[in-house]
């Protein structure tokens, strides 16, 4: 086997071949490989996003936030199903969005008991530029892959995920 310098993927499969032969290593090529570009791509998404006074938490938020459309305002409860969070967490990170400005706790109503998390105008600004950043970003990352090889790849993971997320759902 021919081992790249820079694939360290094939590298560590060399090694269990040479510790472990009976192993089928050949899973690594694909979920090695996803976690290690996931690896990569975080820290970069992270320095791009802190340059913003983000943490991808914060930015998850926002973004939520803003995708949905003007008043730009959710309740707590769709925040962390849309995360996929604990009510918790939402609340960590609004209690940390409010102190800095960015989102704001609105009545939702009569019913003290309803509350929305909004952006405020400053969130939606700071939303919008971490966005085009991270957008950005992203495509940096993928722009050595030539445009039919990026719609193959997006195809595969998106063929790879929709089969993760069924075997999720029925553990649950």
């Amino acid at each position: 086997m021919q081992i790249s310098g820079t694939d360290r993927i094939e590298r560590v499969r060399a090694e269990w071949a040479s510790q472990r032969p009976d192993l089928d290593t050949s899973p690594m090529e694909v979920m090695g490989r996803i976690l290690r570009a996931e690896h990569l791509a975080g820290a970069r998404i992270r320095r791009v996003l802190r340059a913003e006074g983000l943490d991808r938490g914060g930015f998850d938020v926002l973004a939520t936030l803003r995708r949905s459309g003007p008043p730009y305002r959710l309740t707590p409860t769709r925040l962390y199903q849309e995360l996929v969070l604990t009510s918790g967490a939402i609340t960590h990170r609004v209690d940390v969005l409010a102190q800095t400005g960015l989102v704001e706790r609105v009545s939702g109503g009569r019913d003290r008991r309803s509350t929305l998390v909004g952006l405020t105008a400053e969130g939606r600004a700071v939303a919008d530029r971490a966005m085009a950043a991270n957008l950005a970003c992203e495509a940096a990352m993928v722009g050595s892959l030539a445009d039919a090889d990026r719609e193959t790849l997006a195809a595969l993971l998106k063929k790879l995920l929709d089969g993760l997320e069924v075997e999720e759902a029925e553990v649950q």
